[in-house]
């Protein structure tokens, strides 16, 4: 059965290129544009994993991990982990990971694909 990710970020081309890669190695995959969009889209389907980003305008992303306690998390950003757990992001039990973004391509499938077995 096919895993689906949703890819959340404010900048098109991560949202982009992120979808194609997944796509390449057998991820259904659908894209959110923030934290609003995010919440939006769970209303319809329910992905088995989130990469989502910490910086983007419109709804804090603290007050949108509080809506989302029962799927995977992964933070995808340029934000260091440091700073996240300063901000008290990397707290709840569903967030299971989190990649520096510029990341390498071999490690976001080699960390997906482990987050995603069965």
């Amino acid at each position: 059965m096919t895993k689906t990710i949703l890819v959340v970020d404010d900048e098109p081309d991560i949202r982009q290129s992120v979808k194609m890669i997944l796509e390449k190695n057998g991820y259904t995959v659908l894209t959110a544009e923030n934290g609003d969009d995010c919440l939006f889209k769970l209303k319809e389907k329910t992905p088995d994993l989130i990469l989502l980003d910490i910086m983007m305008p419109g709804t804090p992303v603290n007050e949108v991990l509080k809506q989302i306690t029962d799927i995977k998390i992964a933070f995808m950003s340029v934000v260091r982990i440091s700073d996240a757990r300063k901000k008290g992001l990397t707290s709840q039990k569903n967030i299971v990971d989190f990649f520096q973004k510029p990341f390498n391509v071999t490690d976001l499938l080699d960390r997906v694909n482990l987050l995603l077995r069965d």
